[in-house]
């Protein structure tokens, strides 16, 4: 394992730990991305400013707003790493109205869009981003109408952030989309697909990164590694622009799992392999991307938040999923 790759994941797992004890009442999976976030920053945790900006989440919003759910923890993790998180807290809410009177719906993923805009946008444009976010939003289930829902969120205000004109980014989405839904198994879900054909349009990808794509994945399975999965195979459109060599990735992310398996709280019965894997992925790409290792240019500093809005999306999906269960009960 090489030295930058140890670092990271050493750094991860410390961050996990320091954690893990501060917020009881959050869902794990969510302080686990608040640990990974503060690691791609190359930061120990800070608990007592995630802590001061989770207070200040509480004191702005009433009980049962959505920014007191499942993803409470990582927008105060996110905003604990800026400058002036008053100020960003503000703006993100002032953005979340904005976009509910588009027409989006209260959501946990409509908390990390809002935050996703604010964070990225100039104040003067933020009506303007999130008219735009409907927009791809409507235009993308125009194209995949039984695929798109809610997860796509941030996808949609990433994409209205981006300079790629809405209508024909709608039609590479479809494009993207019917190439690849033939290429994956169809156990995986269908709206997992439209997440990696976003992936690749955000990223301006071409025929060489989808092919590069695809014949990583082939060493990957080769090595019994399975990012073609339901909550893994979007963050296969990552490493599409990445100027990987195929086989020195599967190593790394072989050497990724292995380690963090060893480490407390990743265990398989607190962590699931797509999750281990995720990580990894993100570790790697981390670094990848430090080192300018790109195919596409214009794509570095999208791919942490690509990433991270991937992985958003699975914890959403399966604390759903596990809220309705226990509903049920």
């Amino acid at each position: 394992m090489n030295t930058q790759l140890q670092n990271k994941l050493e750094l991860f797992a410390e961050n996990t730990l320091s954690i893990k004890d501060d917020f009881i009442w959050q869902e794990p999976m969510a302080k686990r991305l608040a640990s990974l976030t503060y690691t791609l920053e190359g930061k120990s945790i800070n608990s007592e400013a995630i802590k001061e900006c989770h207070e200040l989440i509480k004191s702005e919003v009433g009980a049962f707003s959505t920014f007191r759910g499942n993803m409470a923890v990582y927008i105060a993790a996110s905003l604990s790493l800026r400058e002036n998180p008053e100020a960003l807290l503000a703006h993100t809410l002032e953005v979340y109205e904005m976009l509910k009177r588009e027409g989006f719906w209260a959501s946990d993923y409509l908390v990390v869009t809002a935050y996703e805009i604010a964070a990225n946008t100039e104040t003067h444009n933020f009506e303007y981003i999130a008219a735009r976010s409907m927009e791809f939003y409507k235009e993308m289930k125009s194209n995949i109408r039984f695929h798109i829902g809610q997860d796509d969120y941030i996808f949609a205000a990433m994409l209205a952030m981006s300079g790629i004109d809405i209508h024909e980014g709608g039609l590479k989405l479809r494009h993207l989309f019917s190439q690849l839904k033939s290429e994956f198994s169809a156990f995986i879900s269908r709206g997992s697909i439209a997440m990696l054909a976003q992936m690749l349009v955000l990223g301006n990808s071409t025929e060489e990164c989808v092919e590069h794509m695809l014949q990583l994945n082939r060493v990957l399975r080769k090595k019994k590694i399975r990012l073609d999965k339901t909550y893994t195979v979007a963050s296969m459109g990552v490493l599409g622009m990445l100027a990987v060599d195929k086989y020195a990735f599967a190593e790394d992310l072989i050497a990724a799992r292995d380690y963090l398996r060893t480490q407390k709280g990743f265990g398989a019965l607190s962590v699931t392999t797509q999750e281990v894997l995720l990580y990894g992925v993100s570790l790697i790409a981390n670094i990848y991307t430090a080192n300018n290792n790109i195919m596409r240019t214009g794509v570095t500093n999208s791919i942490t938040n690509l990433l991270i809005a991937q992985q958003v999306a699975m914890i959403a999906a399966i604390t759903s999923v596990t809220t309705a269960s226990a509903a049920s009960c």
